[in-house]
């Protein structure tokens, strides 16, 4: 089959669209990536995004508009990756798309008298179909949900088709807005394999990077920025104490920008303002914070599970040399690789995996992982819009 997966994330910095050929099934399955490419963001329609994750900012009918709005950007996506390819949407049996969040809520809020949890991911997926003529799979998580799990993480069914070893343990890393980890045990079965949310990924950096440069840069590039610097004790610590209800939670757990989105952020920089830091060392602590809560994670939950011999690190931290620096010095002396030692591109990973998940959905078969969502049994993920006629 040929899918399409489309992917934004937490940071919302754009589209990343993959063209798979997919086929067989369970650990059978094989997978050759056709075309790969990211359809950045407008300033304008990043700004949007960004507004409606702000419960202060957000309002319904922006939320109705840009669920359409995107679905426009998402049939764009993967309109451009075919044609990249050289290959007619005709010849595309699907495409699935993760949509983008605009609020994950794992644990139960009162409404309405019931304790309910929920997820929303928008661009709507009739559009899509309108648009390029192909079936379209989306709204991934709430299946997982329905049947008690946090809805996320989803990609560790992918990781564990793309990744497992029979020769050691391995944990595959995503830095992307969020950071999360795949432990894959050494002949891991489905079964055996976790993961989990470790805690912020770029979302900090990024943020912190925008306030300080009033908004000329979106993100520390490279971690120029932070390599310009030292981290600070003290406020690393007040980042800690400040995270320590999550850091500390047991896992299963998911988290996103309604954890440590702008008002997070916002406490961090009059932390900042307060222990009058510079620019430079403010970037470095946080940066460092991300790899500190990463290593966390793994003396936690993964060194008493054997610890790991590589980490597998895919996203956009992988771009940010000074973080990966931090990284590999803190996960000594595990080998730190990135996707692309798999002929996976770097920034691809998300969009595949949920190339993989709409296959799995086409095929009946279930693709969370229980173990990762905390969902009571497997199921399959996904609705489908049939292709118009």
């Amino acid at each position: 089959m040929l899918i399409i997966g489309l992917m934004s994330g937490t940071s919302a910095d754009g589209i990343d669209a993959a063209l798979t050929e997919i086929s067989g099934e369970g650990r059978q399955t094989r997978i050759t990536l056709r075309g790969f490419l990211c359809l950045p963001h407008t300033p304008a329609m990043r700004d949007a995004i960004l507004r409606l994750c702000d419960p202060r900012a957000g309002a319904v009918p922006d939320l109705c508009a840009l669920h359409f709005a995107l679905g426009e950007r998402f049939a764009e996506a993967a309109q451009a990756v075919a044609r990249a390819a050289g290959i007619s949407l005709t010849q595309v049996d699907a495409i699935a798309s993760h949509g983008q969040t605009v609020w994950h809520q794992p644990s139960p809020c009162l409404i309405a008298d019931t304790a309910a949890r929920g997820t929303l991911q928008i661009g709507c997926p009739a559009v899509i179909a309108a648009r390029t003529g192909c079936a379209v799979i989306a709204d991934f998580r709430p299946a997982d949900m329905a049947v008690g799990g946090q809805g996320a993480p989803l990609v560790p069914y992918a990781d564990w088709l793309l990744f497992a070893s029979d020769a050691e343990n391995r944990a595959v890393q995503n830095i992307g807005g969020i950071a999360n980890v795949t432990f894959l045990p050494r002949n891991a079965s489905l079964d055996s394999v976790i993961a989990f949310d470790t805690g912020p990924g770029n979302l900090l950096i990024d943020g912190l990077a925008r306030a300080l440069s009033g908004g000329a840069q979106q993100f520390d590039a490279g971690g120029a920025w932070a390599a310009q610097g030292v981290a600070r004790e003290g406020l690393l610590r007040w980042l800690q104490d400040a995270c320590r209800d999550y850091l500390e939670a047991p896992i299963p757990r998911t988290t996103g920008r309604e954890r440590f989105g702008e008002p997070f952020l916002a406490q961090a920089l009059r932390q900042v303002r307060a222990e009058q830091i510079s620019d430079a060392d403010a970037l470095a602590t946080v940066t460092a914070f991300t790899a500190e809560t990463i290593a966390h994670a793994y003396r936690v939950w993964l060194d008493p599970r054997g610890g790991v011999q590589t980490v597998i690190v895919g996203g956009g931290g992988v771009h940010n040399a000074t973080l990966m620096r931090m990284l590999r010095e803190r996960l000594s002396p595990a080998r730190l690789t990135t996707h692309a030692e798999f002929g996976i591109p770097d920034d691809a990973k998300e969009a595949v995996a949920f190339a993989l998940l709409g296959y799995a959905t086409l095929r009946g078969q279930p693709a969370n992982v229980p173990n990762a969502t905390g969902a009571s049994r497997p199921a399959i993920l996904g609705s489908i819009t049939p292709a118009p006629r």
